[in-house]
């Protein structure tokens, strides 16, 4: 008798283990993601979505199960940022990420509660986005990509393609809130690189110029036409990111940004933890790629040094 009692106690806590792990599930809250992403045509855009969702799912959050990932498409279009920015924050996301300087400063706006991971924002205390790098303070935090400086590596890259350069042309989105102070470092290395630089502020197709382009939401949105006119006027560009040469331009140097996403999701789930954006440092990029493509290279007349070539992370024949 006793043992048949035992039995019976022993499967009964058997059961008992299986059905609470269950009914813990079932009760799981289902948390809200909400990005604020550029135009959904642009296959660099959903390869970084993509690699976004498959961090967030290896750090335990399904979208079976407890996350719902809402993508607001369009922050390209800097004439509906803040529509889309309003749009997202209506839907009371747990944690919003934003893509770039001026997607992050509408939000930042529009709430000051809900917490935001930035990702690709170029010196966000000089924006005024966050208090300061290791303490952000607020509700803000996120992953820089480029600061003022960086436009001197820029500038270096091309000076080694093009030694005989003296005149340099930055085009980028009229009113680009990064723009101070990459101009800065332009023109104060006019006198040490004798290169003069002058400045094209676009803000639509017909008035996209050519050469080289700053990291805005004009770059993406009409890339084609820029390496197109770059290369109709034989002008030697550098861009801040590798689709523009896998397109045909002749180079990039910036941040690998699909490593930007795996890293913002593991922010987003430190915050879904319990973590304050606040306390969260802004971190700086950690890989960085320099990308020549040696057809557009050759279409220009251009000898590229070996040693260029050898500094390189990928060169495209």
């Amino acid at each position: 008798m006793l043992d048949l009692r035992r039995r019976q106690f022993i499967t009964l806590l058997g059961g008992a283990a299986v059905a609470w792990p269950l009914a813990a599930r079932a009760q799981e809250r289902m948390r809200k993601v909400g990005l604020l992403m550029g135009i959904e045509s642009d296959p660099d855009a959903r390869t970084r979505v993509k690699a976004f969702r498959q961090r967030l799912a290896e750090l335990g959050w399904s979208e079976d199960r407890n996350t719902r990932i809402e993508v607001v498409w369009g922050a390209g279009d800097a004439d509906h940022v803040m529509a889309d920015a309003a749009d997202l924050i209506r839907a009371s996301p747990d944690v919003i990420v934003t893509n770039g300087p001026v997607p992050t400063t509408e939000v930042a706006k529009a709430t000051s509660t809900i917490p935001v991971v930035f990702v690709q924002v170029p010196d966000p205390v000089d924006l005024g986005i966050v208090a300061s790098l290791a303490r952000p303070a607020g509700n803000i935090t996120g992953f820089t990509h480029f600061e003022g400086t960086f436009a001197g590596k820029w500038l270096e890259a091309l000076k080694d393609m093009a030694p005989q350069m003296r005149r340099v042309l930055l085009v980028t989105l009229a009113g680009h809130p990064a723009l101070p102070g990459f101009l800065r470092t332009i023109t104060g290395l006019e006198s040490s690189s004798g290169v003069k630089a002058t400045l094209a502020g676009v803000r639509n197709a017909a008035e996209v110029g050519r050469a080289i382009e700053l990291p805005s939401p004009i770059a993406p949105t009409h890339r084609e036409l820029i390496i197109a006119l770059a290369a109709r006027h034989r002008l030697p560009a550098i861009y801040p990111f590798r689709y523009f040469p896998e397109y045909g331009g002749l180079s990039s140097y910036g941040i690998d940004t699909v490593d930007a996403y795996r890293r913002a999701a593991s922010y987003v789930d430190r915050i879904l933890k319990g973590e304050k954006p606040g306390e969260l440092p802004v971190q700086a990029p950690t890989k960085f790629e320099l990308v020549i493509n040696l057809k557009a290279a050759k279409s220009l007349g251009l000898e590229l040094p070996p040693t260029l070539l050898a500094r390189a992370d990928e060169v495209i024949e």
